[in-house]
């Protein structure tokens, strides 16, 4: 097995599920997410198992419902992801709660209090430095002429 076909089911795994998802899992605690994406599919070597991770929007205990609402339909799910895409075998799928929308939400949150605070205090926060040019003479570098 190459790993080009691994990404390519990663991909089409995460299109499909995020589909099914949305149309099929009609379990209530899946449905309270604001905001569910599914962000990254992981197969491991054999194509047997997924780790499937998802960006929920929503409070921590939204979240929790969620995933284990995910957990509960994985075998409902399976059947049709494994026909969809005419899969011999199709892999047990795990849920898991995708972080990293969370922490950079938390990051800029902490950035913009921050300047706010700044301005607060009479200060006004610097923007980043711009990126140095080097200096260049407008003409092509030619053959140096000597002096006669």
């Amino acid at each position: 097995m190459t790993a080009q076909r691994k990404s390519r089911v990663e991909h089409a795994l995460r299109d499909v599920l995020t589909s099914a998802i949305n149309n099929d899992v009609k379990d209530p605690r899946v449905r309270a997410a604001t905001l569910l994406t599914v962000s990254k599919v992981e197969l491991n070597v054999d194509l047997s198992v997924a780790n499937v991770y998802v960006s929920i929007i929503g409070d921590d205990a939204t979240a929790d419902g969620v995933i284990a609402g995910l957990q509960k339909a994985a075998g409902f799910l399976r059947g049709p992801v494994g026909r969809e895409l005419n899969l011999q075998r199709a892999p047990e799928l795990r849920f898991f709660q995708d972080s990293t929308v969370d922490v950079s939400a938390k990051l800029s949150a902490i950035v913009r209090e921050d300047e706010e605070r700044a301005r607060a205090a009479g200060r006004v926060p610097e923007p980043p430095p711009a990126p140095a040019t080097p200096t260049t003479p407008a003409g092509p570098p030619g053959p140096k002429k000597e002096p006669t």
